[in-house]
């Protein structure tokens, strides 16, 4: 029979962490505690402060991208038109094939 003197192993969740409890002889999570988490409004005053702040980063954040989406065309074109230039100005050269090297 096999001996139970297993050793339990507790260690910390870089992600989210929770408390695990490990046995090594079994790979398996014995236990584990999830953290308490601090409420990120404590006040109703604080709330509605907070819900307003973040609506105007919400606002913030469409803006840019909007005015990013409306330059995008415009951007592309002017990438494109750089790289045509770029390769009309390169001459093409042959491929080096390995059969070549001999």
């Amino acid at each position: 029979m096999a001996e139970n003197n297993s050793v339990t192993i507790h260690v910390t969740c870089p992600c989210c962490g929770a408390d695990l409890t490990v046995d090594p002889s079994l790979p398996a999570v014995l236990d584990h505690k999830v953290p308490e988490r601090p409420h990120a409004v404590t006040e109703l005053k604080n709330a509605a402060k907070h819900l307003q702040e973040q609506a105007v980063k919400r606002d913030e954040k469409f803006q840019q991208l909007r005015e990013a989406e409306k330059d995008k065309a415009k951007v592309l074109d002017r990438k494109f038109q750089e790289l045509l230039k770029k390769a009309k100005e390169e001459p093409l050269e042959k491929p080096i094939k390995d059969i070549d090297l001999d």
